[in-house]
């Protein structure tokens, strides 16, 4: 399998909300770095999915651009759903349903080896989702603000 079509079977696991799949895209000592932290193994992995999964039952990930090249992969994409669940922030602290649609513009680059993602580092902007969300920065107590 080359590194393109293993993006893409972590796509659909993703849009399936099938943490099995999702995890068996990744080796077992994967790190996967997100504006909220950074995650390594696949215990700390699912729950960052999960997180999504839960505040967001209708979670979809939408890739509209590939970057053909074999390693790393990268692409752009569009998060979508509704804010129906709790949802984690960052610091700790959950955020109670807001019933807000979100769409999120974000690029992801994965490194590959042996038919898994060993590194995967997402880039998104977390004020273009809290503010999507109904928070401004004074809202969520930030220091400063």
């Amino acid at each position: 399998m080359n590194s393109l079509e293993l993006e893409r079977r972590l796509i659909e696991a993703i849009n399936a909300h099938d943490l099995h799949r999702l995890l068996d895209c990744y080796s077992p000592d994967a790190v996967l770095v997100s504006p909220a932290g950074t995650l390594e193994g696949h215990e700390q992995i699912a729950w960052f999915y999960e997180q999504y999964f839960k505040g967001f039952p209708d979670f979809k990930k939408t890739v509209w651009l590939e970057v053909p090249c074999e390693d790393p992969v990268v692409a752009e994409w569009t998060l979508t759903g509704t804010h129906t669940g709790p949802f984690l922030l960052p610091d700790g602290r959950e955020v109670e349903e807001t019933g807000r649609r979100i769409t999120v513009r974000g690029a992801c680059m994965a490194y590959v080896a042996n038919d898994k993602i060993i590194t995967q580092r997402d880039y998104f902007d977390q004020l273009e989702l809290y503010s999507q969300l109904g928070f401004g920065l004074t809202d969520l107590g930030l220091p400063g603000t």
